[in-house]
């Protein structure tokens, strides 16, 4: 008998999503699962009716990270030039598939139904947003063994959530909850247990409704934004609105909306 794939694809409507489907091994992400994941995402880049992609699990894990048993693994370098390199082409794609999500103009949300560490994190730092169940829970295991998450753990992280907070999550080595994790910035949303798969579907429901123009166009300048003084990020968002307000859609739109409130004043 054959294993079940290792990810799960559907569509509902605009929606793609996809599921990790091992979790009788925490989800664990092999190779498999991994080249799944990055066909999903490159079938939702070059997809135009995709508008947004949606990650999930099955199981008491979202994901425990990186399969370090069954894909085997080759041995250590023994430079430290030779690990910086296997960081940087690991065979998994990791590092590659986070840039390309990071960078595709359309919506990623990830919502961790159970505990999310390692890997598993680093992916889900390269979405746009992160929706947490009440009971799912967040850490990078790597302190364990003396060594950071590299495969951009350290380098979202503090994007996302400050200095302050990712002392405590990689050199404390200390897990936070979901409350704590949105606290801190780290998700956008928590759940109830409850209803969660309904709720993350509405959120994403949501974001399908919007202009995806707008939500192209919002991603490119939110992350410019970021690296960016603040005088220069202002002329980013005025540059890229000027090309949204020049669009038909916005002007229909506009008078639309303006007409609307003449006839609630009549």
């Amino acid at each position: 008998m054959s294993e079940a794939p290792h990810l799960l694809v559907t569509q509902d409507d605009s929606i793609l999503i996809a599921t990790f489907n091992r979790p009788e091994k925490l989800n664990a992400m092999s190779m498999e699962l991994m080249a799944l994941l990055e066909e999903a995402v490159l079938r939702f880049r070059d997809t135009t009716e995709l508008k947004v992609m949606l990650i999930r699990a099955t199981g008491r894990y979202f994901s425990a990270g990186a399969d370090l048993k069954g894909d085997g693994g080759s041995s250590l370098p023994k430079t430290g030039s030779g690990i910086r390199e296997m960081h940087r082409r690991l065979p998994t794609r990791m590092r590659q598939i986070w840039d390309e999500m990071e960078a595709i103009e359309k919506p990623f949300v990830v919502a961790h139904q159970a505990r999310c560490v390692g890997g598993s994190l680093e992916m889900s730092m390269s979405c746009d947003f992160r929706l947490a169940a009440k009971s799912a829970s967040y850490a990078f295991p790597e302190a364990k063994f003396g060594v950071l998450p590299a495969t951009n753990g350290v380098s979202r992280l503090v994007r996302l959530v400050g200095p302050h907070w990712a002392r405590l999550l990689i050199m404390a080595n200390i897990p936070v909850d979901a409350d704590e994790a949105r606290i801190m910035g780290l998700v956008h949303k928590v759940f109830p247990d409850e209803s969660f798969e309904d709720d993350v579907m509405a959120f994403c429901r949501h974001l399908t409704q919007q202009n995806g123009e707008m939500m192209g166009a919002s991603k490119v300048a939110i992350e410019l934004s970021t690296d960016l003084p603040a005088h220069q990020a202002a002329s980013v968002e005025r540059l890229v609105n000027s090309s949204l307000m020049l669009g038909e859609g916005y002007q229909k739109l506009m008078t639309a909306h303006i007409a609307s409130i003449g006839s609630k004043k009549g």
